[in-house]
């Protein structure tokens, strides 16, 4: 699982053969998420601020998520995406 991002203890994700419609994973701890890269979407469940900082940092990098799905598409390395500061 490609590790494209890592800030205040969440762990953002994105996998290769991962299914339609774009979307990114977000882990905190036990708990996981799924992001849709369109819409913004949540699947999941998640700490309230944890899930504010992860919606936060997709609002910053909404366009770098998109090309990083492009390229797993393509079975080509991900992008290291610029953690929350």
């Amino acid at each position: 699982m490609p590790e494209i991002s890592r800030f205040l203890g969440v762990v953002i994700v994105m996998y290769y053969n991962d299914h339609a419609p774009p979307h990114f994973h977000a882990r905190y701890g036990p708990f996981e998420i799924t992001v849709g890269i369109a819409d913004g979407v949540v699947a999941g469940r998640f700490p309230r601020r944890a899930q504010a900082l992860v919606l936060e940092w997709y609002a910053l990098h909404q366009a770098d998520l998109l090309a990083n799905w492009n390229l797993a598409r393509d079975h080509r390395p991900l992008r290291r995406i610029d953690p929350l500061e």
